[in-house]
């Protein structure tokens, strides 16, 4: 019907001026393929299910789209790795207030880092059945009560269960961001997936110490002040476009499935020693850097302590911009080579007891944490996107390299 009515108005139309010439209509296509915006994925995407909904539709029925949504996206994951990396200047107040031991500190961080991957095996394919802006409010809504745990803690089994929350919110948004940013604007969401991770790390480690050194009360201003930039980005993701409609098998989704396309397997299996070796050191940094320092120097100043995690996650963000057009396997080998070295010149520090070395190697180390666990040759391709089943893989996270994807 549709059909026949513009075929109605066109012959109108027809009436009035005269039909193009052949020529004339290539050139006038050409000039609109030059003016088109670098991301065309935006126009191609489906039809928002929630726009028929007056109370959820903007202003004229825009919705945040592109590029905009591509750096909301990114600033949402800074802010998800910023507040899971708000604790490591903490975890020294926490020690002298519930008396526990280091071991206890590494396992508050690692058991954050099984739930992510948990999240990421059970909930990556999710929001490619319900839409990504239902999951990623939903993941923020979660994040923000693990902040609520971690305000209101009074010992380390509220630590563990904030962690836990934490984690498990943060890969389940991380799936879901990484999808978004692909379907808006392709190029600059996996190059921005790459490069935000690091970011949040690095800002949400010194802005937490800084915190702790010169504001009253940290260990619940820091939490109320993330929930409060949580809420702000939840009213953003609340305007943006969604970018895929719902579609049965949500259920049968969480079903974790560990495949690989055939192309893939070998790659990966090489690179896993890298993935594992990356994460063991910003594991380390992440639960014992401050103390690292502070038996170097002697110092409780909280900000030097976390300048250790600081300066390994802005080194690898460094080492992910200037290493992003490098072939994929040049940049695995200067990867292994800088983390090797890294990791050699901090064990030397410790020895020497030389603070001026320890953070020469985290530098060093940071660059081959960046390229190792963001560029490598299986998920160079893994985090662009996933062939069969078309999720995107999160970077720099454990279980990133695995995509979803029938061999």
């Amino acid at each position: 019907m549709m059909k026949h009515y513009l075929a109605d108005a066109g012959a109108g139309l027809a009436q009035a001026a005269p039909a193009p010439h052949p020529a004339e209509r290539l050139a006038s296509a050409q000039a609109l393929r030059v003016r088109r915006p670098a991301s065309d994925t935006a126009a191609a995407l489906p039809a928002d299910p929630f726009a028929r909904r007056p109370w959820l539709r903007g202003r004229g029925g825009h919705r945040l789209s592109g590029r905009p949504a591509v750096f909301v996206l990114a600033s949402l994951i800074v802010a998800l790795l910023a507040s899971s990396a708000a604790p490591t200047p903490l975890y020294a107040i926490y020690q002298a207030r519930w008396h526990f031991t280091p071991i206890t500190t590494t396992v508050v961080f690692g058991v954050y880092a099984m739930a992510v991957l948990a999240a990421l095996l059970t909930l990556g394919k999710l929001s490619d059945h319900v839409g990504r802006r239902p999951v990623l409010l939903t993941a923020i809504a979660v994040h923000g009560g693990s902040l609520v745990i971690f305000a209101t803690a009074t010992g380390v089994p509220a630590l563990l269960a904030a962690r836990v929350v934490q984690g498990l919110s943060t890969g389940a948004a991380l799936g879901a961001i990484g999808a978004a940013m692909l379907d808006m604007d392709r190029e600059l969401g996996t190059f921005a997936n790459a490069v935000a991770p690091g970011m949040g790390s690095a800002s949400g480690a010194i802005v937490s110490a800084l915190a702790v050194r010169f504001l009253p009360d940290p260990t619940h201003l820091i939490y109320l002040a993330l929930i409060g930039v949580l809420a702000l980005q939840a009213t953003a993701i609340a305007a943006m476009r969604e970018t895929v409609s719902r579609a049965p098998g949500a259920l049968a989704s969480l079903r974790p499935e560990i495949t690989l396309p055939r192309a893939l397997r070998a790659p990966v299996l090489t690179a896993v020693p890298v993935l594992f070796a990356v994460w063991a050191l910003a594991g380390l940094y992440g639960a014992l850097g401050p103390a690292l320092v502070h038996a170097l120097t002697g110092s409780g100043n909280v900000v030097l302590g976390s300048l250790s995690l600081f300066v390994l996650a802005a080194s690898a963000v460094v080492a992910t911009i200037v290493l992003r057009r490098a072939a994929a396997r040049t940049v695995m080998l200067v990867g292994i080579l800088a983390l090797i070295t890294g990791v050699a010149v901090t064990v030397m520090a410790v020895s020497l007891g030389s603070v001026a070395v320890f953070f020469a190697g985290s530098a060093i180390a940071g660059a081959g944490f960046g390229s190792g666990c963001t560029s490598g040759p299986a998920w160079s391709r893994c985090s662009t996107w996933c062939p069969t089943s078309g999720w995107a893989c999160p970077p720099c996270w454990p279980g990133s390299a695995w995509c979803t994807a029938e061999g």
